[in-house]
């Protein structure tokens, strides 16, 4: 019988755990299960929202980088740890066991919300593709309904736009968005591009305070040149659906309010019954979850130790670091298989980028404070790179090349005909099974969610099949 591992989650950790062991476990059963058949490059959708880049040219696709493991279209909700098996709902809707020799669980990260009055029914998200194209959508509509009006009060109101959340996710996505916003204003003759407004909302004293203040406040100047209003030391209070108020007491009337105000690891990890610090497994630098060796953890799910920082810091939720643990991660899968001594994960951050769009951007490669021109290059480079596929290099460079000449599109796709786009429709966190309910679930196989289609097989593992 092939030995069987189960991978959850085909982001940059999952895929490269996937791909290590394709080579080095040939004759294994591997499955990758995710909901999505691509793997995303999150640090470039802010550039999908502002029509830089199509959603294609930011994905990687499962199927294709995959050649021996499956892929498994569904979403992890539970895992039962005492029997090896893994509870998931299938894109059809129908629940599915899989039973596995080896786990690796690499499921990514939601975004974190809090518990603020109209955040979920009226903010939008940008963790997702769907997000960033929904929101390219919704704010190329409001421009269109603005354009339209004859009322002031309404021309306003479509043309304010709040993001809310001062760290990369949120300057980039202001800062992109802007630029699409103010050119594509001018082409509406009954707009006043000087109407259109964004504001960046920041709890704390300087814009993402990890690349330190010097760049921090390079960032805001490039902003506040570009008529951004950037409030800092302030936070949301509230949201409807027409205005949002800030903790100091203004209330900005807006039909826009985007959330980048941090992540959270997947819920999955709370529903595990182990032992978890601020949401995210704790494991070994080896990646193992202890008083299970049979399970690993790795990206933002994971708690890694940082041996380089030292001091019992782990490793930043950084594409950088799932990047690089994944190899690490495989090694150490086949390592337990085998007998043999697992492998310790230690790598030194490279540093951070940061696109503004346009010729602007900010980067600390290897602690080096760059801005302007000499960091855009930079950081285009590095996002070329760490692609790693290229395929997806030239369709990056080559939209980049032609957003350059051509400028930015102002055509809606229509996502906004009969969904809202908000956080509420994207964000499914109250389906995940606890570890008793996990049990149940495995004890009774694949038995069908209400409402699935019923022809669809049960998806077992290679024991269940013999048996």
């Amino acid at each position: 019988m092939p030995e069987r591992v189960v991978i959850v989650g085909g982001g940059f950790a999952g895929l490269g755990v996937a791909r290590r062991l394709e080579r080095r476990l040939p004759d294994a059963d591997v499955r990758l299960v995710s909901p999505d058949d691509y793997m995303l490059y999150l640090p470039l959708l802010p550039q999908v929202a502002a029509g830089v880049l199509p959603p294609t040219a930011v994905t990687a696709s499962l199927t294709r980088r995959l050649t021996r493991a499956t892929f498994v279209p569904g979403r992890v909700i539970g895992v039962d740890l005492d029997r090896r098996r893994v509870v998931s709902t299938s894109i059809t809707g129908r629940r599915e066991i899989l039973d596995y020799d080896r786990l690796v669980l690499a499921p990514g990260s939601i975004t974190r919300t809090m518990d603020i009055p109209g955040l979920r029914e009226y903010g939008r998200g940008m963790k997702t593709l769907a997000e960033a194209q929904f929101l390219r959508d919704h704010v190329l509509g409001q421009l269109e309904l603005a354009n339209a009006s004859d009322d002031p009060d309404e021309r306003a109101l479509r043309c304010r736009f709040v993001v809310v959340g001062g760290g990369y996710a949120g300057v980039e996505t202001a800062a992109n968005l802007e630029l699409m916003t103010s050119g594509l204003a001018r082409r509406f003759h009954r707009l006043d591009p000087s109407q259109v407004q964004w504001h960046l909302v920041q709890h704390g004293a300087q814009l993402m305070p990890e690349l330190g203040p010097r760049l921090g406040e390079d960032t805001r100047q490039v902003l506040l040149r570009r008529g951004v209003h950037v409030h800092l030391r302030t936070s949301l209070a509230s949201a409807d659906d027409c205005s949002v108020t800030l903790s100091d007491g203004r209330r900005l009337e807006t039909n826009t309010l985007v959330w980048t105000a941090g992540v959270s690891p997947n819920p999955l990890v709370s529903r595990l019954g182990v032992d978890s610090e601020e949401g995210r497994l704790v494991v070994g630098a080896d990646f193992a979850v202890p008083g299970h060796p049979e399970v690993f953890a790795l990206g933002d799910c994971a708690a890694v130790p940082d041996l380089v920082a030292g001091n019992g810091a782990v490793c930043p939720p950084t594409a950088q670091h799932a990047t690089r643990q994944a190899p690490v991660a495989a090694d150490n899968v086949v390592a337990s298989l085998r007998g043999r001594r697992p492998r310790r994960y230690r790598h030194r951050d490279l540093g951070l980028v940061v696109d503004l769009g346009g010729p602007d951007a900010v980067a600390k490669p290897l602690h080096l404070d760059l801005s302007g021109r000499p960091a855009q290059i930079v950081t285009r480079g590095y996002h070329l790179v760490a692609m790693g596929a290229p395929v997806a290099m030239a369709r990056v460079a080559g939209n980049w090349a032609l957003h350059a000449v051509a400028g930015n599109s102002s055509v809606r796709l229509g996502f906004l005909t009969r969904s809202s786009g908000r956080l509420a429709e994207f964000e499914h966190t109250d389906d995940y099974l606890t570890p008793e309910q996990a049990c149940e679930a495995a004890e009774q196989g694949g038995d069908p969610v209400p409402g699935a289609t019923a022809d669809v097989p049960t998806t077992t593992g290679p024991a269940d099949r013999a048996r």
